[in-house]
């Protein structure tokens, strides 16, 4: 049961949903998946068990991802999500209406930033305020973005991959793309098919990722390999195939590019000052495609800087959105901006 006072961060992730909790920290971690019931429009399941139904449900279920890109692309079905994620994390009986702070790409529109806040209100925030996702992160990572000297984040989401420049709390050069570990997965499923005539399902593509994926192969000291079921798209019927690390860094190459030409772009506009401070301290990698392996190898190599993968990677948004929400005054004095909406 929520007290007054309660503060919550919310890390609203194309792939995945965590929710932070004041004084208990991450107390939910479940992808942003839901079931609906087209009969009745009912929520039939949400998050984990949503998942394992993307691709297996039968006519009248229908499981969906309500966000892409790191941006709402379904208000109604996020909104329902959101609700039952702040629910699950903090009981359904609400005594007071928490604080809730959201993370958001740092190239989202107004537009864009509005949805996102009154979806947070309408599922039981008292007050939403958003905070930008490379700021979000630097705080879940322990980065003092305070003080008068360059930081350098590279989150790669789900959806999408924000890379900024920090100094005196606020975001001084920034690129936000719309690339992320949902478009390594896609690259994946549709290198397959396109090779093999062999048809995956995205979570076999996300698996494939995460079990033998790379973005340096050079950094594999042997080409591992794993076995991908899938429909033969000449014969229609069940195959198994092999596909190796280096196959997918063939896929996601493409992928990958973007965001190495995306850090370099940032690195190119930052002032020479705060250029210096990077260089000393290295470039600071968070999110779920940190995990990829070779990534941070492969950044390294292309800008000859330093990579430091942030310790629990995939938690650092939502722990720095969480803990934004616990120093507003504290953030506001240190002219970092946050946006508020409240209940009316």
């Amino acid at each position: 049961m929520f007290f007054r006072g309660a503060d919550i961060g919310v890390d609203l992730g194309t792939a995945t949903v965590l929710v932070y909790v004041k004084n208990k920290g991450i107390v939910l971690n479940e992808p942003s998946v839901v079931a609906i019931d087209r009969n009745s429009n009912k929520i039939f399941a949400v998050g984990e068990e949503a998942r394992r139904m993307l691709g297996r449900t039968p006519g009248n279920i229908v499981a969906t991802r309500p966000l892409r890109e790191g941006v709402i692309a379904d208000y109604d079905t996020t909104e329902r999500m959101l609700k039952h994620f702040i629910e699950k994390s903090c009981g359904k009986s609400l005594l007071f209406r928490p604080r809730v702070m959201v993370c958001i790409p740092s190239g989202v529109t107004g537009v864009e930033e509005r949805a996102v806040k009154e979806a947070a209100v309408q599922a039981g925030a008292k007050e939403a305020h958003l905070i930008e996702e490379p700021l979000a992160a630097a705080l879940g990572a322990g980065v003092d973005i305070a003080q008068p000297s360059g930081n350098m984040v590279i989150d790669v989401g789900g959806g999408t991959t924000d890379i900024a420049v920090l100094s005196l709390g606020g975001i001084v050069v920034s690129q936000s793309l719309r690339v992320g570990g949902d478009k390594f997965d896609e690259a994946i499923v549709r290198y397959i098919r396109k090779k093999y005539n062999l048809m995956i399902g995205e979570r076999t593509g996300e698996e494939v990722k995460i079990t033998v994926g790379t973005a340096f192969p050079e950094m594999k000291t042997e080409d591992t390999s794993m076995d991908v079921r899938g429909r033969d798209l000449v014969t229609g019927l069940p195959k198994t195939l092999t596909i190796t690390s280096r196959e997918t860094f063939e896929a996601m190459s493409e992928a990958i590019t973007s965001v190495i030409s995306a850090v370099k772009e940032v690195l190119e506009k930052t002032p020479p000052e705060l250029a210096s401070d990077i260089i000393d301290k290295g470039l600071v990698l968070t999110g779920g495609g940190a995990l990829l392996h070779g990534l941070d190898a492969l950044i390294s190599h292309e800008t000859g800087l330093p990579v430091h993968i942030a310790d629990e990677p995939v938690s650092c948004v939502a722990k720095g959105t969480g803990k934004a929400l616990t120093m507003i005054g504290q953030l506001k004095k240190s002219g970092i901006q946050t946006k508020k909406l409240s209940l009316g």
